[in-house]
């Protein structure tokens, strides 16, 4: 069976500036691809989009599994179109060990979210990458960007002390919290908490309404304790019900509010450009990294070393040394 063709990237520029949804998805596949030629032709794609993006809110959000993610995000979505907005949800899902799909699905979790043609969900297998953020959601928002979407939306795997690799792409952080028994800061890290522009309390209805509550208050006397990461912001805690869709309104507000802050102090100009630059090393590192294993010096030597490091025979450093030697042309 003769194979596809290969995509222009002028055309499907095109293609993803006039809206057109098809090209979207087909642009964000393109820069999901590992394969070598595709990544040169995302490289060009990312060249004509790149000037047509970086004109909406990034919002980050993450939250202890059982939180509600998902209903919290489809009725946010729900309330940014009733606002006029247009959404976007980049939502990264555990990769599968057997395929690398993605295994969860949330176009299935954000059902009326998803029929609406106004917005766009793509669920991304996390590639087993550092937080469970796919390594080419930065492209993928910027390729939404470019396509209209002036709402974007990560949502990560969980809570995780990697969960720093989406706080580094966004311009706000959300945590996605639940009143619990008890305790309501245990299990929780504190960096975590600490890398929060904003935290929800979610299922504030019903016999949990007074529970939120006082779990509002728990998180609120403990931001206290803590230094803001931001003098031109203080962290608020909030309380909704993504179910009965109360109280997105105030997130809703809450997200302006952030924006107005931080961009009338020029710090959200100088968080979006310390996040470019961090983006280029990180490419850089994946990209020696890459070039390392395909090197077929070092592939020969891999195994050795591997085994050497697994039976105690060899430092893991000393390994590491020998094989970025020998990539290097040495001996």
């Amino acid at each position: 069976m003769a194979s596809s063709p290969s995509p222009d990237p002028v055309a499907l520029a095109r293609g993803v500036l006039s809206g057109e949804r098809r090209a979207l998805a087909r642009a964000i596949t393109l820069i999901e691809s590992t394969r070598p030629d595709h990544r040169e032709m995302a490289e060009a794609l990312m060249h004509e989009l790149l000037p047509h993006s970086g004109h909406s809110v990034r919002i980050g959000i993450t939250g202890i599994p059982g939180a509600g993610k998902s209903t919290f995000i489809e009725s946010f979505g729900l309330h940014v179109l009733d606002q006029g907005g247009r959404p976007a949800v980049l939502a990264v899902d555990p990769s599968s060990p057997r395929s690398g799909g993605s295994i969860l699905g949330d176009k299935t979790r954000m059902e009326e979210l998803s029929r609406d043609a106004r917005a766009f969900i793509r669920p991304s297998p996390s590639g087993g990458t550092l937080g469970g953020v796919a390594r080419r959601t930065r492209e993928a928002m910027l390729v939404c960007e470019a396509a209209g979407f002036d709402v974007i939306v990560v949502e990560t795997v969980g809570v995780g002390q990697s969960e720093t690799a989406v706080a580094d792409m966004v311009d706000m952080f959300l945590l996605v919290l639940v009143p619990g028994g008890g305790d309501e800061l245990q299990g929780i890290k504190k960096g975590i908490v600490e890398l929060a522009d904003a935290i929800v309390v979610n299922k504030a209805d019903g016999d949990l309404a007074a529970a939120a509550a006082r779990a509002a208050r728990d998180y609120t006397n403990a931001l206290h304790l803590l230094a803001p990461a931001s003098p031109h912001w203080r962290v608020p805690v909030l309380t909704c019900s993504a179910l009965a869709r109360t109280g997105i309104d105030q997130v809703w507000r809450t997200v302006g509010d952030y924006r107005g802050a931080m961009d009338g102090a020029g710090a959200l100009a100088r968080r979006r450009a310390a996040q470019a630059h961090a983006w280029m090393w990180n490419e850089v590192s994946e990209t020696l990294l890459q070039a390392l294993r395909d090197d077929p010096r070092v592939a020969m030597l891999l195994p050795e070393m591997e085994r050497g490091v697994a039976a105690g025979r060899m430092a893991p450093g000393a390994a590491a040394r020998q094989l970025v030697g020998t990539f290097r042309g040495g001996r």
